[in-house]
């Protein structure tokens, strides 16, 4: 059985770091791991998404439409965005975060309101974060990913030690603790 989690978000907000991170810990948890990210758009403050794929074995980096299992959503609209992908009852983990797209700031057009409830309402289930306050609290705003990684462990079979040893690895070393700090407070959360 293979386990299909897509991350979405926009330019700017860590999605390769976060994906990578995502990858590595399943990978070193003993399972075949296939992974992707779409970045180009990154430059224009555009829509990006990677995924990771695992399990016992693997063949490909992309999810088959009406198959992803988790959605891991940076930025409510990009979440919402990848609602036809995932499967009736699969786990939304959304960062409470609003960045306007430019043909919203440019061309006018409403930004969509209670995104939560959007994707309650197709079946999902969605846990709404407000993962930039919990950074802000621990003291840099950088940190949102990592509390929501926090969060999505919850719902994995990854142990926390590996979670915390692949940031530690991944991460700049003076921002290890805080890192830490940022995941453990993410899987209280949940």
């Amino acid at each position: 059985m293979t386990t299909n989690i897509l991350i979405a978000g926009v330019g700017g907000q860590g999605l390769v770091l976060t994906t990578r991170v995502i990858g590595t810990v399943a990978f070193s948890s003993g399972f075949d791991v296939k992974t992707s990210d779409v970045i180009g758009l990154s430059q224009r403050g555009g829509m990006i998404w990677g995924s990771v794929r695992f399990g016992s074995d693997v063949h490909s980096p992309l999810i088959p439409m009406g198959q992803g299992d988790f959605l891991l959503g940076l930025e409510e609209l990009e979440a919402l965005r990848w609602v036809a992908l995932m499967k009736p009852a699969s786990t939304v983990v959304l960062s409470q975060e609003t960045i306007f797209p430019n043909r919203v700031l440019i061309e006018k057009e409403p930004y969509p309101t209670d995104i939560p409830s959007t994707l309650a309402a197709a079946g999902l289930r969605v846990v709404s974060v407000d993962a930039r306050s919990v950074a802000q609290r621990l003291g840099n705003l950088r940190l949102a990913n990592t509390v929501l990684l926090g969060v999505l462990s919850t719902y994995l079979p990854f142990p926390a030690a590996t979670w915390l040893q692949v940031l530690e690895d991944n991460v700049p070393k003076h921002t290890v603790e805080l890192n830490h700090a940022a995941f453990q407070a993410g899987a209280s959360v949940a």
